[in-house]
């Protein structure tokens, strides 16, 4: 059993992760903004702009998952960011980034002509926080990124690794959150990004 923490757990993403982890029998500890209850589940207040805070939560923790999309302030997620690599915490971080900055070939997955363009300031951001801490020293930290489209549907507990580039066209949230508990379970890409796809998209669109 692990000791883990999620912040941004009341989001689509966060809060599969938390389900997931806890069917696995790890001990979870639910952070979220409002401190509001997600779903059944009780959660603690925290906002992810307070370093002091997060390092203490990323430090008392085995493995810490920020599930954190920015609502809109994707400089303040990206400040945020940096400002937690700073404060150099001694824990295990694994940060949920995006689809967009991916690699095709010699691009991104952003620069491409037909991306969607409500979702390319969120893209961009997300490049800036790979980049922080690719750039960090010290740090345990790995980034898991989802397939261009990410959606709630089936745990089909199959997924495919693509490694800096896009694994396929789709994944479920549930089979993302598998592969995120994995992913804290083992420590296999540690200080690299990584990013999954479910490995039969008609069984995991449910």
């Amino acid at each position: 059993m692990m000791h883990i923490s999620i912040i941004g757990a009341a989001g689509m993403v966060g809060s599969q992760i938390a389900v997931e982890a806890e069917n696995r029998g790890h001990d979870v500890h639910r952070y979220t903004r409002s401190g509001r209850p997600a779903g059944d589940a009780a959660t603690e207040a925290l906002d992810f702009n307070d370093t002091a805070t997060v390092t203490e939560v990323v430090n008392g923790s085995e493995v810490t998952v920020v599930s954190v999309a920015g609502r809109g302030d994707y400089d303040g997620v990206v400040a945020a960011h940096r400002n937690l690599i700073a404060a150099q915490p001694s824990g295990r971080i694994l940060v949920v980034g995006g689809a967009g900055a991916l690699r095709v070939g010699d691009s991104l997955l952003l620069e491409s002509p037909d991306f969607p363009a409500e979702y390319l300031t969120e893209a961009k951001a997300f490049a800036r926080v790979l980049e922080e801490y690719s750039d960090s020293a010290d740090l345990n930290w790995t980034m898991i990124a989802p397939s261009p489209e990410i959606a709630p549907g089936a745990r089909t507990g199959q997924y495919l690794d693509g490694g800096d580039s896009p694994a396929g066209g789709f994944v479920s949230t549930q089979d993302f959150a598998v592969a995120a508990v994995d992913e804290a379970e083992s420590a296999s890409h540690a200080r690299r990004r990584f990013s999954v796809a479910s490995a039969d998209e008609a069984a995991a669109r449910g």
